[in-house]
């Protein structure tokens, strides 16, 4: 008797519990985003190419938590100038503020495939706690590798001067407005 009482505990927790896994970006179908008003008339849109996100979560993305880490000094906005100017201590401060970091706090499922994720976003120095909104696009198995792949999308605004990104200016926008799409394959 004992032994099938263990083994339903164990079929029951089975079905109730599911397992962690660690994700990583897919660099080549990945992309980290923002936009800012400038002039007050128009968006400046602009990357950063070179970023390392993992996650862990369940197979489906529930209870995810993610640690993220950007490469300031590869931001590109299409215009050399521009870049060198936000790297310098004006903006960014790239060499003394190399990294962009954000490690997650909680997880809040709002919807089928949507949830809000907090948590801390450390950038020129300062660090803030940030709530982003998420969206699961969808999870399957890659037909090649047979490992799962999830397609994410996060979204949010920070402000800018909060992190002491910049002067105050009336030729740029305080707020950031940032996407962050992402593939992530299953370890």
């Amino acid at each position: 008797m004992r032994k099938l009482s263990f083994f339903l505990v164990m079929v029951l927790a089975g079905t109730t519990i599911q397992a962690q896994s660690t994700w990583k970006s897919d660099k080549a179908h990945s992309k980290v985003g923002f936009s800012i008003t400038h002039l007050m008339i128009s968006e400046v849109e602009g990357s950063f190419g070179e970023f390392d996100i993992t996650a862990t979560a369940e197979d489906d993305f529930d209870n995810a938590s993610f640690d993220v880490e950007i490469k300031v000094p590869s931001i590109d906005t299409d215009n050399e100038n521009r870049d060198n100017h936000l790297k310098s201590p004006d903006f960014f401060d790239a060499e003394k503020y190399p990294s962009i970091t954000f490690k997650s706090t909680s997880f809040e499922k709002t919807g089928d495939k949507t949830f809000t994720l907090t948590g801390d976003l450390s950038m020129h120095g300062v660090t803030k706690s940030v709530t982003l909104d998420g969206k699961v696009n969808g999870v399957i198995t890659d037909q090649r590798s047979q490992k799962l792949k999830a397609g994410l999308k996060l979204t949010g605004t920070v402000d800018r001067l909060e992190f002491g990104v910049g002067g105050d200016t009336p030729t740029l926008g305080d707020e950031v407005e940032f996407t962050v799409n992402l593939e992530m394959a299953q370890q």
